[in-house]
C-alpha cells in the first residue's frame, strides 16, 4: 500500500508547475521573451519575476524566513514600488538573473516546506490583519494556483511568438494535427463564432 505524503505531492505539483514556466523561455531571443503580448504588457520573463516575488513572499516573510536582507530589491514588497515592476524585467535585470533567482526562491522555499509541519501558522504581511494568519497549507496550495495560472499565460504567450505549445517538456498534451490540420480547426471554431453571434 502506498502512504500519503501530502506535503511531497503538493511540493511535486508546485515543481511541475515551475519547471513549465521556465521552460517556456527556452530557445527565444531576449527580445521575445521580454515583449508585451497583451495589452496589459504580459511577457515570458515577467511572469517568472512575478512568481519568484509570490513564492520569496509566501514561503519566506510569512513565516518568519526572509530571503532577502536589509537591501531588497527595488521591485520587492516596499512601501511605494513602482506599479507592476515586479511584472517585468529591466534592461538591467539579465535572463540568467531573473531565473536565477527564481531558482534560488525554489531552494527557499523547499526549505520552509521541508521544515515546517503543514498546519504551521504564518501571517502574509501585506493581507489585512485579519486575514493574515494562515497554514503552510493554504499557502502551499495557493502558490500552486498562482504559478499554475500564470504558467498558462505563459503558454499562450508563447504559442502567440512562435506557435510552440505543450505542457511540459517533452508532453505536449495536444491532438496530432500538422499546421493544416490546425489551421482547418482554428477556421471552424472562427465560422461557428461567427454563426453564433448571428
Amino acid at each position: 500500500m502506498i502512504e500519503p505524503n501530502p506535503k511531497a505531492e503538493l511540493l511535486r505539483y508546485l515543481q511541475e508547475a515551475r519547471d513549465a514556466l521556465v521552460w517556456k523561455l527556452d530557445g527565444l531571443s531576449e527580445y521575445d521573451i521580454r515583449r508585451p503580448l497583451t495589452p496589459t504588457g504580459t511577457n515570458l520573463l515577467g511572469l517568472v519575476k512575478h512568481v519568484t516575488g509570490v513564492e520569496l513572499g509566501y514561503f519566506g516573510d510569512t513565516f518568519g524566513r526572509p530571503f532577502f536582507g536589509e537591501e531588497p530589491p527595488p521591485w520587492w514588497y516596499t512601501e511605494e514600488p513602482e506599479a507592476n515592476s515586479d511584472m517585468w524585467a529591466t534592461a538591467e535585470e539579465s535572463r540568467e538573473q531573473v531565473v536565477g533567482l527564481y531558482r534560488q526562491a525554489w531552494k527557499h522555499s523547499d526549505s520552509t516546506i521541508a521544515t515546517l509541519a503543514l498546519d504551521a501558522i504564518g501571517h502574509v504581511p501585506w493581507w489585512p490583519e485579519e486575514r493574515r494568519a494562515v497554514t503552510l497549507h493554504h499557502i502551499l496550495v495557493r502558490a500552486i494556483s498562482d504559478t499554475q495560472r500564470h504558467a498558462g499565460h505563459a503558454d499562450i504567450v508563447r504559442e502567440l511568438i512562435d506557435g510552440s505549445v505543450g505542457y511540459v517538456q517533452g508532453k505536449d498534451n495536444m491532438p496530432p494535427g500538422d499546421q493544416a490540420w490546425w489551421e482547418g480547426h482554428r477556421s471552424r471554431l472562427e465560422r461557428v463564432a461567427r454563426e453564433v453571434n448571428g
